[in-house]
């Protein structure tokens, strides 16, 4: 085992050797609690596929989305930066006096990079960077997109959002019909069968929009749950049954993988945008608060990480990851160096069984959204340094502080008790909002 990492270690130095790289398949999942998954030991939910990913993989158990919303995390990932240095502080929506980020024409997305290595890159499913030029896919590197421009769908069936339609392939619009989380499957089945054809390496990045909501699975799936939990609270049920849904469509990309024999050469990286919505009945496992909150439970997501022969089946690790570290590891895995201004640090040595101290860096997370009562146009913000976390989850609130080490759960402010801590947090905290603010966050606007 030694002797075949020091070899993929000087295949991936000196891509030349190395032909094809591996291919590259990433899968997010929207709004899935930290703790929705049945490998995670939660009784009420089935997950065989994200549990099959787990057993044949490794399983982080300090996984961040680089925010506790949609847009943010989804630019992080494609950029490797923290969201608002790439113009994307909060939800980008198609109404401009309630969009909250615009991404940054500076900013270099993955696919980009990816294709000096040869690699074909599709997205399937969710977008929500941009629902026009020049912040669509194809305009930002990717060669096939096939899914939905917005925020949100208002029906899993109709695939609206307040009556317009942003599903597409490519630039043309297009409507199928069935339920969004089969639609999806679907595309990215039919997108590994072409490219199962061809000797370029691919990069596939899977967005459903599942468990988001409006909570809709399919009426047999919901059927199963209610006859296996009939004391559940029926919004849970509910849930549960689009989770289930959702999973059985991992499935599918799974065995197609398979029935291709494309597996033992592509890695496979799981994970969700942000924490559970707690009012959709989430399990966040056992940490603090949910969706729309920098509280642990908004931000610690499942991470799982696959690729046979190479990361050991059934493993865990507790190295500390975030959504924005996929960027440079798909870089490295590539052969290729990323932008030398990125946030992220890749976690491949990790994955490959490789000594890799944890990054010495300070954990930054931020959400700016409207609505006059909580956000009022501001932001809430996170930072975290070794055990400390400072928190302004209300941006008219004071800040609060909590030791992870000793209360991971976050049930006691030392902030009054901690002054000179707290000072010192907010110097850095001020640092990184610093940097971001040097970004825009809005297009300019016509008057």
């Amino acid at each position: 085992m030694k002797m075949k990492r020091v070899l993929l270690a000087v295949l991936l130095a000196c891509p030349a050797l190395a032909a094809p790289p591996p291919n590259i398949l990433v899968i997010l999942a929207d709004d899935l609690g930290r703790g929705d998954y049945s490998a995670f030991g939660t009784k009420d939910i089935r997950t065989p596929n994200i549990d099959r990913l787990c057993r044949e993989g490794m399983t982080f158990e300090n996984f961040y989305a680089n925010s506790c919303a949609c847009s943010p995390t989804r630019a992080a990932l494609l950029t490797g930066c923290y969201p608002d240095r790439v113009g994307v502080p909060g939800v980008i929506r198609y109404r401009e006096d309630n969009s909250w980020g615009w991404l940054s024409p500076r900013a270099t997305l993955l696919p980009q990079v990816l294709k000096r290595a040869g690699y074909h890159s599709a997205i399937v499913g969710k977008w929500h960077l941009g629902l026009a030029s020049p912040n669509t896919p194809n305009e930002r590197g990717f060669d096939f997109f096939h899914g939905f421009l917005g925020d949100m769908m208002d029906d899993y069936w109709t695939h609206l959002r307040h009556d317009q339609n942003f599903m597409r392939r490519n630039r043309d619009v297009v409507d199928p019909k069935g339920h969004s989380t089969d639609i999806f499957t679907g595309w990215a089945c039919d997108y590994l069968g072409e490219r199962a054809r061809s000797r370029k390496p691919f990069f596939l990045y899977l967005a459903y929009n599942a468990p988001h909501n409006p909570i809709q699975p399919p009426p047999e799936w919901l059927e199963k749950v209610k006859q296996r939990e009939p004391s559940s609270d029926p919004k849970r049920q509910g849930l549960v049954a689009l989770i289930e849904h959702f999973d059985d469509g991992i499935g599918k990309v799974l065995d197609t993988l398979d029935r291709l024999k494309l597996a033992d050469n592509t890695l496979v990286i799981f994970t969700s945008d942000n924490g559970g919505m707690l009012t959709d009945g989430a399990n966040n496992g056992p940490w603090r608060s949910g969706k729309t909150h920098v509280y642990e439970g908004g931000i610690r997501v499942p991470g799982i990480a696959r690729w046979p022969g190479h990361i050991k089946p059934g493993s865990t690790t507790k190295h500390i990851a975030l959504s924005m570290d996929i960027f440079a590891t798909c870089c490295e895995i590539a052969g290729l160096k990323p932008p030398s201004d990125i946030d992220g640090v890749s976690f491949l040595p990790m994955l490959l069984g490789q000594p890799q101290p944890e990054t010495k860096r300070d954990l930054y997370f931020v959400l700016r959204e409207g609505g006059a009562a909580r956000f009022g146009g501001k932001t809430i913000e996170a930072l975290v340094r070794d055990e400390w976390k400072l928190v302004y989850d209300n941006p008219f609130g004071p800040a609060e502080l909590y030791n992870l080490k000793r209360d991971p759960q976050e049930t006691t402010d030392l902030a009054a008790k901690e002054k000179p801590r707290v000072r010192e947090l907010a110097i850095a905290l001020y640092n990184q909002i610093q940097r971001g603010g040097a970004v825009p966050w809005q297009k300019e606007r016509r008057q």
